[in-house]
């Protein structure tokens, strides 16, 4: 069985279970997310891929 997941999903779940539990870091986890999707989309996840 081969499982396939994307660098993407796996930082939102974990920003949205972040703010959840602390709901005052909701600016710095926002900002930290859109850096990581920014960064992701401009260098490729070709090689963070977990097979």
């Amino acid at each position: 069985m081969n499982i396939h997941l994307g660098l993407t999903p796996l930082i939102s779940l974990l920003a949205g279970i972040l703010i959840l539990v602390v709901p005052r870091l909701l600016n710095f986890i926002v900002a930290i997310y859109l850096i990581a999707i920014g960064l992701i989309g401009i260098f490729g996840a070709g090689a963070l891929r977990l097979n």
